[in-house]
């Protein structure tokens, strides 16, 4: 069973999970029979960050933020999703009920909240040939949104249409101090390269996402809980990410030298099991790979 020694990292790098409630992480990450209400509490004596989904799916209650808080240490992190309802259905138009409801559910985390993530999904060509080659509505849109943000907090934007990079995005996002979230993600250009390429760093802190191709990811989970080679869809590593992760360690070094915080977060469809990943990250980060 994994357990993290983290004494080595530096206190600028935050690593953690995409989610903490998967119960198939019992016995690889969890002890065998801990109750899902006692997830977090392990979850925040091992590491020190934690990136919330579930606030993508609905709103956070007040109530539910607080419960949050209050089984987790002092010096732990908070990132959260903002809720679909804004960045999916609304698409930041109208909404300052939502986001205003959203920003008052936080309150309780206090010094634990860390950056909120505005997701956005991919905009295909042949749905909208103008808006797949530009992204020029969307920055409108975030302009605007950008300005119900309160003072002090911090956000981060991901996007899925590599070519809506550029200067344009990256000017409008450091105007606001708002990070570029860097991802492994199969329709977008590694962090790495980016930041080899580019001017990325749009705020004073990053925001890394390892992220895989959910479709594929759970088509080979699939076919290994079918060949009798897996317990639980997500209770161990199922795809080598080695030498993919390996070009992230020189950048993320040199994110911290420039006194980055770096918020760093795993998911389980990025090798299958997000813990195993921050384990192989953590020997990559040592040499010891």
């Amino acid at each position: 069973m994994i357990r993290f020694d983290l004494e080595d990292v530096p206190p600028g790098l935050r690593l953690g999970t995409s989610s903490f409630s998967s119960a198939d992480w019992h016995g690889g990450f969890y002890p065998e029979g801990l109750p899902p209400a006692e997830f977090l509490l392990h979850y925040s004596s091992q590491l020190p960050t934690v990136e919330i989904d579930a606030t993508w799916h609905m709103m956070p209650s007040v109530r539910m933020v607080k419960a949050w808080a209050e089984k987790t240490p002092e010096s732990f992190v908070f990132a959260l999703k903002v809720p679909k309802v804004i960045t999916h259905e609304l698409y930041l138009e109208d909404c300052t009920d939502e986001w205003n409801q959203f920003v008052r559910a936080l309150e309780p985390l206090g010094t634990k909240l860390g950056p909120v993530l505005l997701q956005f999904q991919y905009v295909a060509k042949g749905k909208d040939p103008e808006e797949y080659r530009t992204g020029a509505r969307f920055r409108e849109r975030l302009a605007r949104f950008l300005d119900l943000v309160p003072s002090g907090m911090r956000v981060a934007v991901e996007v899925r249409n590599e070519k809506w990079l550029g200067d344009p995005l990256y000017d409008l996002l450091r105007t606001h101090n708002v990070a570029l979230a860097l991802t492994a993600f199969y329709t977008m250009p590694s962090g790495p390269s980016l930041l080899a390429k580019a001017n990325v760093v749009t705020a004073d802190f990053s925001y890394l996402r390892f992220l895989g191709n959910h479709k594929s990811m759970d088509e080979a989970v699939a076919n290994a809980r079918e060949e009798g080679k897996r317990r639980g869809d997500w209770d161990s590593i199922i795809v080598d990410r080695t030498e993919e992760m390996r070009p992230w360690l020189p950048a993320i070094r040199d994110l911290l030298a420039s006194k980055q915080d770096v918020f760093t977060y795993f998911n389980n469809h990025y090798a299958g099991f997000a813990p195993g990943s921050i384990d192989l990250f953590l020997r990559l980060w040592r040499g010891q790979v």
